[in-house]
């Protein structure tokens, strides 16, 4: 039971990560310091889409679920949510297309603090 709490709370913790990267960028418009860690997360983020490393958190949950009795996923967190939303296979060409979504919109949004922050400086 307690592995189960676990392993749903990681889920819980990797979810919002996950979004954390993704729109991180829209919390740095009001509050610069959050981009120390925001970048980071950008660019781990980065890194799993693009290069399919493998993800501590995806590890980690799996195990727990094991231990508590269930089985775990197969691939990566997005890999498995993503098709579970979509319906569809998740290919490395969707990844690395998710892996430019993450970049450009965070590149947009910085861009935007940069520019913000020289107009009133």
């Amino acid at each position: 039971m307690i592995y189960r709490g676990l392993a749903d709370f990681t889920f819980i913790l990797h979810f919002f990560f996950v979004l954390f990267a993704v729109f991180g960028g829209i919390l740095v418009v009001r509050r610069q310091f959050i981009a120390w860690f925001h970048l980071p997360a950008v660019f781990w983020g980065f890194l799993v889409e693009f290069f399919h490393l493998p993800c501590p958190l995806t590890a980690l949950e799996n195990s727990l679920r094991q231990l508590g009795g269930e089985a775990g996923y197969s691939g990566g967190f997005i890999e498995y949510f993503v098709e579970l939303v979509l319906y569809a296979h998740i290919t490395p060409q969707f990844q690395m297309f998710l892996g430019c979504l993450l970049l450009g919109f965070n590149l947009f949004v910085y861009s935007f603090v940069f520019w913000r922050r020289r107009r009133y400086d």
